[in-house]
């Protein structure tokens, strides 16, 4: 590989549009029913003079990077709208750098402002995770090359103190199709809606299955013992009906203060003749003790059971080694939280060898340029299997101008398909189709319309 290319970061437009859930999903403290998606343009200009555009989206997502109560759900989102102005500003300030030096070199001092404006390292991060896409698929579409060759060549620079990474990322190779792992909610009818919403999509988990064949699922538990105890025989009800093996992970979402609940809930679960067969399916457990003291508590025993994860508490570049002294297996991917600190997690884990892990997880991404660099992520990661939540709450495309649906279905026709007027995600056999997504770029093949946006301001 030649030397990284040096690039600065010459402008950076964001804007806004509203995503309404079709749905309502709970998941932590929050029932998430509308927000906002952020929409990044980046200009970036190389060494030689040559200049191009890359672009980014993500959701704005409530109660998730900050839970604390007394802030509202526009609270949450100013505080990652701030995020997002800062690493801007300071991006447009920095002398030449790499792409992946860009992000480095102004984590430090990224971290430090939004600190100072009382907002913790999740939030910080966010702005650099969706300024990072952007500069990287401008300087993917400025070479001419995919999302994953670049990656693989390592055309960004990155760099790790731990170890030489290039033989990794030389060695990744995604592929064309990825499970889905489907998400029950808190509130997700298992059997019957009580409120049907009635527009022609899966709304029980029953019907899910049967519409999407999914053989991978997440559950979410609430940290009430005998609540989640009966909820849990209520959906191993329904995963038992199929004759097809299935594969789950348990969603804490810090939900517990200690070790001690998390115990008593996989001994009720192992200790339960209804729940034998879910409980021999369980993958992993996801971050179930509060990030206030997560990384303070030794869960080597409960990994000794069934392996442990950070997920909230992957804020910061050092939290899945730190966690690792603490008995923790695992680490989330979420675009949201950065594509480096997934790409430098991934090499922990082949670096730390066999019990080690990356799960794909998701932030309710949205069907078109947020899901596709996900997808794409995790694919070149070797991770077969992520969370799909964003095409169950949300009616695919709907709201979103004509146009827009029509080139996205024209441009990764193995991804989407129309019924109802509406291009929608396309999932058979519980796996996604992701072929399309190897194209000049990062993931995508047209871009979105940003003329029926609304330039994002900071509340």
């Amino acid at each position: 590989m030649s030397e990284p290319i040096q690039l600065s970061v010459r402008d950076v437009q964001l804007y806004e549009r509203d995503v309404t859930l079709r749905m309502p999903f709970r998941f932590g403290v929050v029932t998430l029913r509308e927000c906002p998606q952020v929409f990044a343009r980046v200009r970036i200009q190389l060494s030689d003079g040559r200049e191009g555009w890359g672009h980014s989206a993500e959701v704005l997502a409530p109660k998730w990077f900050d839970k604390n109560l007394e802030l509202s759900n526009e609270d949450n989102f100013d505080q990652l709208r701030n995020a997002l102005t800062t690493a801007a500003t300071l991006y447009q300030g920095s002398a030449p750098a790499t792409a992946f030096g860009m992000f480095r070199g102004n984590y430090d001092e990224q971290v430090r402002i939004c600190g100072e404006r009382g907002d913790g390292s999740l939030v910080a991060c966010y702005g650099p995770a969706v300024l990072d896409r952007a500069i990287l698929d401008a300087l993917c579409r400025l070479h001419d090359v995919s999302f994953y060759k670049a990656v693989q060549a390592n055309l960004p620079g990155i760099v790790s103190d731990e170890f030489y990474i290039n033989p990794f990322l030389a060695g990744l190779r995604p592929n064309t199709h990825i499970h889905a792992r489907h998400t029950v909610g808190m509130v997700d009818p298992i059997r019957e809606n009580p409120e049907p919403v009635g527009d022609g999509l899966p709304e029980t988990l029953q019907e899910v299955i049967a519409t999407y064949g999914h053989r991978y699922f997440k559950i979410k538990v609430c940290g009430d013992l005998e609540e989640d105890v009966q909820r849990l025989r209520d959906i191993a009800s329904v995963l038992d009906e199929s004759p097809n093996d299935y594969v789950l992970s348990l969603d804490g979402n810090e939900q517990y203060n200690d070790v001690a609940g998390v115990t008593e809930l996989l001994d009720r679960i192992e200790g339960d003749a209804q729940l034998e067969r879910f409980n021999k399916s369980i993958l992993f457990v996801e971050q179930p003790i509060s990030r206030a003291v997560a990384l303070d508590v030794d869960v080597t025993a409960l990994s000794a059971r069934k392996p442990v994860i950070l997920d909230e508490s992957d804020g910061f570049l050092g939290a899945f080694p730190r966690g690792r002294e603490l008995g923790y297996r695992g680490v989330s991917s979420k675009t949201c939280k950065g594509l480096y600190k997934s790409i430098l997690n991934a090499a922990r884990c082949n670096h730390w060898g066999e019990g080690y892990f990356m799960s794909g997880e998701d932030l309710t991404t949205q069907a078109g340029l947020g899901v596709q660099q996900d997808l794409a992520l995790v694919n070149l990661l070797g991770i077969t299997h992520v969370e799909r939540n964003g095409h169950h709450y949300v009616n695919g495309m709907n709201g979103v101008a004509s146009g827009e649906q029509a080139a996205f279905l024209a441009a990764h026709p193995d991804m989407y398909h129309r019924t109802d007027g509406v291009t929608r995600l396309t999932i058979t056999d519980g796996q996604i189709a992701i072929g399309s997504l190897d194209g000049v770029g990062f993931a995508y093949g047209v871009e979105p319309d940003f003329s029926a946006m609304r330039e994002m301001t900071n509340g």
